[in-house]
Parts: C-alpha cells; structure tokens; sequence
C-alpha cells in the first residue's frame, strides 16, 4: 500500500510546490510500481493513493469510477499518477488506484484546520457554497483500504462516502455538531487573491463523486451520512 505524497494545501501553487506535488506522487510512484515488478517474487496487489481530483470541476454531475478525467492540474496529475503503475499491471498484479475524496479526521487534512476558525465562531462558507464536497470518515478510509488490500477489487476505487453534500450544507452540519454558528462567507475572489490557482481546484470545484466499485463489492459503510460522521469524530459523548 503507497499512500505518500506532498500535501497540495500547503501554501500557493508556486511552480516549486507543484513540481514537488507532482514528483512525490507521479515519480515516486513509478520508481516503486518499476522496482516491484522488477522482483523475483513481486506482491500479489498493490493498492496507491490517487484522489477525486481526478474528475475536476464538474458541477452537479453524479460522478463514478466509470467516469472520464477532468481537467486542470488536479486532474492531470490523477492521470499521471495512477499510470505510473502501469509496469505492475503489465505484470499482472492486481493494482488500485484510491482516489480519495476528503478524508475527515482530527488530526490534520482539511478538517484539522477548519476546527479552530470553527470552533472560535469563525467558520465560514467558501464561494458561492454550491460546490459539491465528497468526504469519507476516517473509520470507513480505514476500513475501505482494508477491503481494497483483501480484494478483489482493481483500478480505479472512489474513496468517498455516498452522500456527499455542498459547501454550504457541510459549513452549516459542522457547525451545528460544534454548537457554533458560521454566518461568514469567504468571497471566491477574495480566495483566489490568498491561494491563487489552489483556490479554485482546491477549494471552489465541484465534484459529486460516488462510491460505486466499493458499493458493488458490498462494502457496507459505517458512516454514510456526514452529521454521523462528525459526530463520531467531535462529540465527547461518543
């Protein structure tokens, strides 16, 4: 299982940043998919990190694994990334691209650093709040990897729950689970001015990305809905 690579929310998408984006996930994934399939004894799967990126800024479109790429960075870069394993399919092993969509936990990604604007009562929706946002629970990250480790499944898997919800319903559910309001908006403009290309791939697209490969495998999700999610996740209680 490869799952390394450079954050892409670190900073502005200067040409340095995205050369080193590209190198830790498209280089590095093709010196390691060449050297297991050079072995004498090669693995019998190789699941790696790909990400809903793949399908750029597509609207209210109901997005699937069966769905082409998109365009822009993002998305060149999924296509990139996951055909750097092409030598371990030549080989015939079994090879997984998980293109995860957000993954929600405490403890870093998108989530760790919108809890404390949250929390403080500073949350706020960005843009227009249309964008569609496909998450998944940290517990159903865990225990789809699990699944796509044991098989059987190949190619691309969407790492994504299956509601995912829009800016604004996300801004207003997290808030109610931390008791806090969020009437703020981050104007696109404004976003665009601080983060420059990022803001738009990053943060202002769209992409309603569904879980079918994991739903025809049957994997019964522990967290569909987004409330369940963050609540297991921010509630004492729980």
């Amino acid at each position: 299982m490869h799952l390394a690579a450079e954050s892409i929310a670190a900073g502005r998408w200067t040409p340095a940043r995205k050369a080193a984006i590209w190198e830790s996930r498209v280089t590095a994934t093709g010196h390691l998919a060449s050297a297991v399939a050079a072995g004498a004894k090669p693995t019998s799967a190789f699941v790696a990190a790909s990400a809903i990126g793949y399908y750029g800024n597509r609207g209210d479109a109901e997005l699937t694994e069966a769905d082409g790429p998109g365009t822009g960075f993002l998305a060149d870069l999924a296509v990139a990334w996951e055909a750097a394993a092409a030598p371990l399919a030549a080989r015939g092993i079994r090879t997984v691209a998980a293109r995860f969509g957000l993954v929600l936990s405490t403890r870093g990604g998108a989530l760790g650093q919108m809890l404390l604007p949250f929390r403080v009562g500073l949350g706020a929706q960005l843009g227009s709040g249309r964008q569609w946002m496909s998450w998944i629970g940290e517990s159903d990250t865990v225990a789809a990897l699990v699944t796509l480790v044991e098989g059987p499944l190949s190619g691309p898997v969407n790492l994504t729950a299956p509601a995912p919800v829009t800016n604004a319903e996300f801004t207003k559910t997290l808030a109610q689970v931390l008791n806090r309001p969020a009437l703020l908006c981050a104007p696109a403009p404004l976003l665009r001015l601080l983060l420059g290309e990022f803001a738009d791939e990053g943060l202002l697209a769209s992409a309603r990305v569904l879980p079918r490969a994991l739903d025809r495998a049957g994997y019964q999700f522990r967290q569909p809905r987004l409330r369940d999610a963050l609540k297991a996740l921010l509630d004492p209680s729980r």
